[in-house]
């Protein structure tokens, strides 16, 4: 293994089990057996050590999460396709999702938090355009779009922090309660 790609398997693992505010950098190093200036070498600083966590471990979910959200003229196979590509997610990354959840819930004004806005910002824009998309179907959606993203993330996260809890597998069957159960909120 490469020296970066230890360093950032190591960060995962300690800001998963400690968050990031608490973890040292000094730990990260020990935990991989490098020093604190490869650390800085290739990172600049804790944060960057994060900020670059983040990019690598978004970089494959990406693609899938596009090509979900691009509006088909079926709102109800795209909010399927967007829930495997985001289950697949965190069934392949299980640690890493989890720690991407709660950096989400970090206080506002820390370095944990800002650190993830692009990535949380990006997410949020991909759904805001499916939903803005289907309101030209489904007149009933107009306005609606930003509303629609965030109780669709919240529904979704929901599920997938139930089943890392419990060790379940996010399966097809997991995936139409979700959808349905969200389709209901449209068009009742």
């Amino acid at each position: 293994m490469d020296t970066k790609s230890a360093l950032l398997d190591a960060a995962l693992a300690r800001f998963a089990a400690y968050g990031y505010d608490g973890s040292g950098v000094q730990e990260i190093c020990d935990d991989c057996g490098l020093t604190k200036p490869t650390l800085y070498h290739h990172f600049g600083s804790k944060l960057g050590l994060l900020e670059a966590l983040l990019a690598a471990r978004f970089q494959a979910f990406w693609p899938a999460l596009e090509t979900a959200a691009a509006y088909r003229h079926d709102l109800t196979l795209n909010l399927e396709q967007v829930l495997r590509a985001y289950f697949n997610f965190a069934a392949a990354q299980p640690v890493f999702y989890r720690l991407q959840l709660s950096l989400r819930h970090a206080p506002v004004e820390s370095d944990a938090y800002r650190a993830f806005q692009p990535q949380l910002k990006r997410q949020e824009a991909l759904l805001t355009q499916l939903f803005e998309a289907a309101a030209g179907d489904h007149g009933n959606m107009r306005g609606r779009a930003r509303a629609f993203t965030l109780s669709f993330l919240g529904m979704l996260n929901a599920y997938i922090s139930q089943a890392l809890d419990e060790g379940q597998y996010l399966d097809q069957n997991t995936i139409y309660q979700a959808r349905q159960q969200f389709m209901y909120g449209i068009f009742s």
